[in-house]
């Protein structure tokens, strides 16, 4: 294995030592703690609310990524969407690799490799990086948006590596139907 320093640009503020990635403020913790409290908190809420919840706090976290990111660097529409897979597989959350994105029709298709839920928690015969869905639809969203488009999007984790037979995650984003609006 070949260790890396981080590729992301990261600077700590002297007086208050809040941590910044391009402009915006980061926490840096533990793996282990941060999945301990994801799994107290879907233990005591039960994993289809917990998922509920996270959607959409995710989806308005990627949002205003996305709208900073864009801003900060002068990108986007896929380029958006590519640079959001590269910060979030830099951070340590896995790598993310956009296998298919269509920004027409609203589509998109991620790979999730090397899950940091998955390396903690091992193989649990479930979807365990359900928290990453609304991530992927928030940022597709707000790309959409900027184009002037007025569709919108939903994501669903299909397969996990956690699960019997798979080796990754995948995540399917979709127009979402008008009856879901």
């Amino acid at each position: 294995m070949t260790k890396l320093a981080p590729a992301l640009p990261i600077e700590v503020d002297s007086e208050t030592g809040v941590w910044t990635s391009d402009a915006l403020p980061m926490l840096y913790v533990p793996r282990h703690f941060f999945i301990n409290n994801h799994v107290a908190v879907e233990e005591a809420l039960g994993a289809e609310k917990y998922a509920e919840i996270l959607y959409h706090a995710g989806y308005k976290s990627a949002w205003h990524w996305c709208e900073k990111e864009a801003e900060c660097h002068g990108i986007e529409g896929v380029a958006v969407f590519e640079h959001y897979m590269n910060r979030l597989s830099q951070r340590g959350w896995g790598l993310f690799l956009t296998e298919q994105i269509d920004l027409e029709s609203g589509t998109a298709q991620v790979r999730l490799e090397h899950s940091a839920f998955v390396y903690q928690l091992g193989k649990t015969g479930k979807k365990e990086e359900y928290m990453f869905t609304g991530w992927f639809a928030g940022a597709m969203d707000q790309i959409l948006a900027v184009r002037g488009s007025s569709l919108r999007t939903v994501a669903e984790q299909t397969q996990s590596a956690a699960e019997p037979g798979c080796d990754v995650g995948v995540f399917a984003v979709q127009p979402l139907t008008d009856a879901a609006r």
